[in-house]
């Protein structure tokens, strides 16, 4: 068996974008919101808003992308822009510290341009305040000198669209939330429309894959576009070096068991937690800094990396005394579960 690394960021059904993901993520990210799959409501909706916008000669008005990672936002981002006709400056939460650095970036823009700000609720409080008034009334006021000199300038900027990108549509305050005109919230894909982003990734890439080999490895990709799109390319290399190019159903079941990759998308470490829950602690409930105890990992990284697909299939609870495998999840596992009762009552 092939070993894995226990670093989430090295995971291959992470969402998150991996240092391992190479450029070849750029090529297969759709150009127009015709290429692009899935998401149907958004894409409906989204449509809508730019021919509109368009027809008025208008920029289009702030749109906030929520949901899980790795489902497209990013991508989004880039079709609007192109859709609109206009560039598109991208950056990120983190990456904008000081309020001269939004500064810099909203007086670089053209007018109609669209600015991306990828984990948009990471931005400061004192870097949010200055966005308000850019994206109301498209101005900032700013400050000059201290004390009793000091003097306070209004400067316009170009109409702009400002794209916001979030995975915690909780954690962003309700001023910004409120001044974004379009809330667009990113579903989940069903394996179905994971087997056609297969298939086109497969055609971009120069891939031979069959439908039965793209639904085997669409179905265990977690619901997601980017972990789907990194497994094509794992399975890929094992095609080429085991077996004759080819990608069927049997080579894709062969190459993800060496990746320790289930049926349902779970890998080494899901499992390793749910069991360490059942065997350790009787199923639980566990609290969540005990458990990472047990599983040598940061309580926030379980929390926000493993615990989510593990909820949204059925496979563990959180209850006010701690964290619980559901019977589903002692049935994947092949685990009896002798708590059964118990836990019922919990």
């Amino acid at each position: 068996m092939i070993e894995q690394e226990m670093d989430f960021e090295n995971r291959i059904v992470s969402p998150e974008y991996s240092a391992t993901d190479d450029d070849t993520e750029l090529s297969l990210r759709p150009k127009t919101l015709d290429d692009y799959i899935g998401q149907d409501k958004v894409k409906d909706n989204l449509s809508i808003y730019i021919k509109a916008a368009l027809k008025r000669k208008e920029s289009l008005d702030h749109v906030l992308l929520y949901g899980p990672p790795g489902l497209g936002k990013t991508t989004l981002s880039s079709i609007i822009a192109r859709e609109m006709g206009v560039n598109l400056r991208v950056t990120s939460g983190p990456a904008i510290e000081k309020q001269g650095d939004l500064v810099a970036i909203l007086t670089s823009l053209n007018e109609g341009d669209v600015l991306f700000i990828d984990e948009i609720h990471r931005l400061s409080r004192n870097v949010e305040e200055i966005l308000y008034p850019a994206m109301e009334d498209f101005s900032l006021d700013i400050i000059l000198g201290k004390g009793p000199s000091a003097r306070s300038i209004r400067l316009d900027v170009p109409h702009f669209t400002l794209v916001g990108a979030t995975t915690r549509s909780g954690q962003l305050t309700a001023p910004l939330r409120d001044r974004f005109g379009v809330l667009l919230r990113l579903e989940l894909y069903t394996p179905e429309q994971l087997g056609q982003i297969v298939k086109r990734s497969a055609g971009i890439l120069g891939i031979p894959i069959d439908d039965e080999g793209a639904l085997e490895i669409a179905s265990r990709s977690r619901g997601t576009p980017r972990i789907a799109n990194r497994l094509l390319k794992r399975v890929r290399d094992i095609a080429q070096i085991e077996f004759n190019g080819e990608i069927n159903v049997e080579v894709a079941q062969s190459a993800l068991a060496r990746f320790e990759i289930d049926e349902l998308g779970l890998d080494d470490f899901d499992r390793k937690m749910l069991t360490s829950i059942i065997n350790h602690y009787g199923g639980g409930p566990v609290g969540l800094d005990t458990l990472a105890a047990a599983v040598g990992e940061e309580a926030i990284t379980i929390e926000d990396v493993y615990e989510p697909y593990l909820m949204q299939i059925g496979f563990l609870t959180r209850t006010p005394r701690g964290r619980c495998v559901t019977q589903s999840a002692y049935e994947h596992l092949g685990i009896k579960n002798n708590n059964n009762t118990q836990q019922s009552l919990l």
